[in-house]
Formats: C-alpha cells, sequence, structure tokens
C-alpha cells in the first residue's frame, strides 16, 4: 500500500491480474457495512463471475445496499437463476443500453460502458481495466489476459462514489458530473472519466499533458492503441528531445484487427525514435502508464477510437513516486521477460503508394467512431433485472 497523501489520508495499492485483484475485490465486499456500488463492462457466469453473484448476495442479505451495473454489448444476458437469486436478495441489477441479439450477433457497439469501478461503503474504491471473468486468471490458459487495477482508499474513494451515484440516478453515462474543484487526494490523485458530452476529451487531454511534460522517460502499455495524429505527434515530439518514450502493445492479441490497425503506427513512430515493443506471452489487455517514474495512470481507456471517441471510460491519474515506482518496476519485467522489440520484420512493408494511401487509411479508422457518433443517436437505455430474469425499462 501506498501513502500518496498523509494529509487527507489517500492510498493506494496497485493490483496485477485476477489473482491480486479478485481477492481484494471479494474481500471488500464481504466486509461491507452499508453499500456497494459496482460497475463493469463484462459480468460472466463463469467461476469469477459466480464468485461475485454469491459475494454481492450475501452482503444484500445482511442488509447492505448493492447496486450492480453492467453493459449491454459486454454482459449480454443472464440465466434465469442468476439474476433471479441478485434479485430476492435485494440486489440491485441494471444493464446499460441492452439491445436483442440479430443473428445471435451483438451489434451495438458504439457507446458503451466501458467502466470499471467498484466503491465500498465509500471509503474503498477499485479502478481499472479488469472485468469478472475467469480470463483474467492465468489458469484460463494461452488466452488469459495480462492486466491491471488500482484499490484506492481515503477521500478519493468518496469522489468515485459521488460520480457513481450520479450515473445511477440518471441514464447511467454520469455525463451531468462534475469533479471537484480540488481532488479529493489533493493534486496527486485525480479521477477522471470520458463521455459524450462535458468530458469527452479529458482523458486523452490527461495524457497529452504528461507526455508533453516529460523529460526523461515515458512508458505507456495500451491493448488497443491507434491514437489520432495529434497524440502521435506528441509522441514523436517527446522522442525527438530526448525522451525515452517505450510503448507496449499486444503481440498476441485477441482482435487481430487491433493489432493490425496499431501496427500502421510502427514505422512513423520507430522512425521518430520511440521504443516499440510487443508483449508476447499472451494477450495484453492493460491500460497503464508511467512518466518519469513520478506520474501514473490505471484505468478503462484504451487509447483507441472506440475509448477516446465513444465509450465511457474511467481512470486514476496518480503522481506519486512510490506508486509510480511500483508500475514501472512490473512494466521493465514485462519488457525484459515476456515482450519482444518490433523490428522490420514486425513492419508492414512500405510501398511507394503508402505515402498516400497510410495518411487516408489513418485518419479514416481514427476518424470512424467520431463520424458515427454525428448519425442520428438513440438515447442509452437503463434496463432493471427482475427476479424472472427480465430486462424492463427503469423508470
Amino acid at each position: 500500500m501506498t501513502a500518496v497523501d498523509a494529509g487527507t489520508g489517500t492510498s493506494l495499492r496497485l493490483l496485477e491480474n485476477g489473482e491480486e485483484f479478485f481477492p481484494r475485490v471479494f474481500g471488500a465486499i464481504a466486509g461491507a457495512r452499508r453499500e456497494v456500488l459496482l460497475e463493469t463492462f463484462i459480468l460472466f457466469e463463469d467461476k469469477v463471475g459466480l464468485e461475485l453473484h454469491r459475494h454481492l448476495v450475501a452482503a444484500a442479505r445482511r442488509g447492505v445496499r448493492v447496486e450492480l451495473t453492467v453493459d449491454g454489448y459486454g454482459s449480454p444476458g443472464f440465466s434465469k437463476g442468476f439474476a433471479a437469486e441478485l434479485a430476492s436478495a435485494g440486489v440491485r441489477l441494471r444493464v446499460f443500453d441492452p439491445h436483442p441479439r440479430l443473428l445471435g450477433m451483438r451489434l451495438h457497439l458504439f457507446r458503451r460502458l466501458h467502466r470499471k469501478l467498484l466503491v465500498v461503503d465509500g471509503e474503498r474504491a477499485f479502478v481499472g481495466g479488469i472485468n469478472f471473468s475467469a480470463d483474467h486468471l492465468a489458469d484460463f490458459g494461452p488466452e488469459a489476459k495480462q492486466d491491471y487495477a488500482l484499490e484506492a482508499r481515503g477521500p478519493v474513494a468518496a469522489t468515485i462514489r459521488g460520480f457513481m451515484l450520479d450515473a445511477l440516478r440518471g441514464d447511467g453515462t454520469g455525463e451531468d458530473w462534475r469533479p471537484p474543484r480540488r481532488d479529493d487526494g489533493g493534486d496527486a490523485v485525480r479521477f477522471v472519466v470520458r463521455d459524450n458530452r462535458h468530458h469527452a476529451r479529458d482523458i486523452e487531454r490527461a495524457y497529452r499533458a504528461a507526455l508533453r511534460a516529460a523529460r526523461r522517460e515515458a512508458i505507456i502499455a495500451n491493448a488497443y492503441f491507434f491514437p489520432g495524429y495529434g497524440f502521435v505527434r506528441d509522441l514523436r515530439q517527446a522522442a525527438a528531445r530526448g525522451v525515452e518514450v517505450t510503448l507496449v502493445l499486444q503481440g498476441e492479441p485477441d482482435s487481430k484487427l487491433a493489432r493490425t490497425a496499431a501496427r500502421r503506427l510502427y514505422r512513423p513512430l520507430a522512425d521518430a525514435g520511440v521504443r516499440l515493443h510487443e508483449y508476447c506471452r499472451r494477450p495484453f489487455h492493460g491500460k497503464v502508464a508511467v512518466f518519469d517514474g513520478e506520474w501514473a495512470t490505471v484505468g478503462s481507456s484504451n487509447l483507441d477510437p472506440l475509448s477516446l471517441s465513444l465509450n465511457l471510460e474511467a481512470n486514476l491519474f496518480v503522481r506519486d513516486p512510490a506508486f509510480a515506482g511500483d508500475l514501472r518496476d512490473r512494466l521493465l519485467r514485462l519488457l525484459r521477460e515476456d515482450c519482444a522489440p518490433v523490428d522490420a520484420a514486425r513492419m508492414p512493408p512500405a510501398r511507394p503508394w503508402h505515402a498516400l494511401t497510410r495518411p487516408l487509411l489513418f485518419h479514416c479508422l481514427r476518424r470512424f467512431p467520431a463520424w458515427a457518433g454525428l448519425l442520428p443517436a438513440h438515447a442509452p437505455r437503463i434496463a432493471v433485472v427482475r427476479p424472472d430474469g427480465r430486462a424492463e425499462p427503469e423508470r
């Protein structure tokens, strides 16, 4: 546990993969006295989801207020027994923007609730990229994901609680929330969200501000990497002024399209002096960064068009050498043991016509979700899952 601000009592713990994350989460819920607020993109009925289910039911039965919100795309359905036991115990299960499948396919890809947040009793919060599914555990096999989250105690947990309560009172987006004038961890800890209204670029701005301020080192590890021109320019400029810029990206992806898109950026980044590495042990799912060993972020936001333009996301940004040092040490170990440096063989071969097609492809891919967002869009719906398993519109 890292003491970030002794004056406010804020403390943080970095959690790597499900082996560290799930025991802390289940222990926090088991100790809840008054309230459990939980949002997640994915909740599956596997061994992890069933263990979460057991802890939520037990908490509700002893009188704890339990609010559970899942995304309708990431968590497309539950068995009647799973939902019925939650409801009968008093757990309020809400689904963000549910849609029926078309020919077995989920088509509502845009505007997803991609946040992963948990607050217990307003005192203990969890923020990160880890979903409630067994593929975040090593025993899942070669497809187990590498990922990170953090546990926060102190006033910043109350800030996150306030945000989650605003989301519960509205349509689930939290778009009417306003952060405190001064962050509850002082200047050391900031809770930053991305939505499609007031905070559309807050997470991207925070990343870019830290990148522009970096003087020695920048390590960014991100599962889905295809940021906009301005972000790529900041990376190149940081490398040009002598910052050691290192990117850790997917080498064994759960999405080949994501790897293909990222590799389109390899050559211009490498030519500018950015060091590129692919994590090759298993799928990489992390969304973390460290700058100058002093500033760090952990959260749900990828650096791709969906996360930066459409999804609902949440990150914690921390200025603390001890916490940043812990994350940096873990990423350096990852680089030594499980990553391959990107060489010419891993880059798409250069062709004469690429001088024209690459900029066009880059901007089309980067801007497509934003263009899609200009089309007439429905307001997101919230459905409450009833004891019989049916999802009905919230009233």
